[in-house]
C-alpha cells in the first residue's frame, strides 16, 4: 500500500507541524499563541498595573523632594528666636526641625535659662538622636543641669560621652574639660591630673585638652607648699666685733 501523504499547511498558516507516527505535536510558536489567546487580557492588565506603579513611585518621589526643598527654603529664611520656634512647631519631626529646637536651647542656655534650656535639649534628642548632632545636644543638656544645680546628674552624662569610644574627638575632649573644670572648683587635684591625662590620650591637640593642662598646671602650683621666708641679714654695724689678741697686751 502507498505510505500516507503528509498533512500539507492551509493557506496562511506558516506553522511547521511535525508528525510523529501519525500524531500532530505542537510547536513552541503553537504553545505560546495559545497562552496569549488565553491570558492576553490579564498580561497586558499586569503590565498595566506595573507602569501606573512606576509612575506612582517617581510622582510620589517627585512631590518628597519638592516638599524638602521647601522646607529646606523655609529653615534658611529663618533669622529670629520667634521664627526658629515657629519652624519647630510646624516640622517637628523633621531633621532641620530639631536642630531649630537646638539653636533655641542654645540661646537659653546663653540667657541663663537652663531649665528652658534642658526642655529644648530633650525635644532635640528625641529627632536628632542617631544623628551626628545627637551627642553635641547631650553636651548641652549635660552643662545645662549642671548649672540648674543637677550636678551629678550632668556630671554623669558628662563622663558617659568622656568614656565612650565611638564619639567624637571633639565632643569627648570639651565633656572632659568641663569635668576637670567641675574637680578644680572642687579642689579635687588627683581628679585634674587624672582626666587631663585621659584627654592627652583622646586628642592631644586639642585646645580643650590644652586647657585641662593648664588647670592641672595651676592646681599643682597652687597646692604645692609656700617656702618659708629666708631671715633679712643684719647690717654690719650691728654684727658683734672681733677682737684680736696681741703679745704684750
Amino acid at each position: 500500500m502507498p505510505a500516507s501523504p503528509l498533512p500539507t499547511n492551509p493557506a496562511g498558516d506558516d506553522r511547521n507541524p511535525v508528525v510523529v507516527e501519525g500524531t500532530y505535536v505542537p510547536t513552541f510558536g503553537d504553545k505560546l499563541n495559545e497562552f496569549w489567546e488565553k491570558n492576553s487580557k490579564a498580561v497586558i492588565a499586569l503590565c498595566v498595573l506595573i507602569l501606573m506603579g512606576v509612575l506612582a513611585k517617581g510622582l510620589w518621589e517627585y512631590m518628597s523632594r519638592q516638599k524638602e526643598l521647601d522646607i529646606e527654603k523655609a529653615y534658611a529664611a529663618v533669622t529670629t528666636s520667634e521664627q526658629l520656634k515657629t519652624f519647630s512647631a510646624a516640622h517637628p519631626q523633621h531633621s532641620l526641625g530639631g536642630i531649630a529646637q537646638l539653636r533655641l536651647a542654645d540661646e537659653a542656655y546663653t540667657a541663663g535659662k537652663f531649665t528652658e534650656a534642658i526642655t529644648g535639649y530633650d525635644a532635640a534628642f528625641s529627632v536628632l538622636k542617631g544623628s551626628p548632632l545627637a551627642a553635641r545636644v547631650q553636651l548641652g543638656r549635660s552643662l545645662a543641669k549642671i548649672q540648674s544645680g543637677k550636678v551629678a546628674e550632668g556630671s554623669t552624662e558628662l563622663k558617659q560621652l568622656l568614656d565612650d569610644a565611638n564619639q567624637l574627638r571633639a565632643i569627648r575632649a570639651e565633656a572632659g574639660y568641663h569635668l576637670a573644670s567641675l574637680a578644680g572648683e572642687a579642689l579635687d587635684s588627683a581628679q585634674v591630673q587624672k582626666i587631663s591625662e585621659q584627654l592627652l590620650q583622646i586628642d592631644p591637640s586639642s585646645l580643650w585638652t590644652q586647657r585641662a593642662l593648664t588647670l592641672r598646671m595651676t592646681q599643682l602650683a597652687e597646692s604645692a607648699p609656700t617656702a618659708a621666708p629666708v631671715p633679712a641679714a643684719k647690717p654690719a654695724d650691728a654684727a658683734p666685733g672681733v677682737q684680736l689678741n696681741l703679745p704684750g697686751k
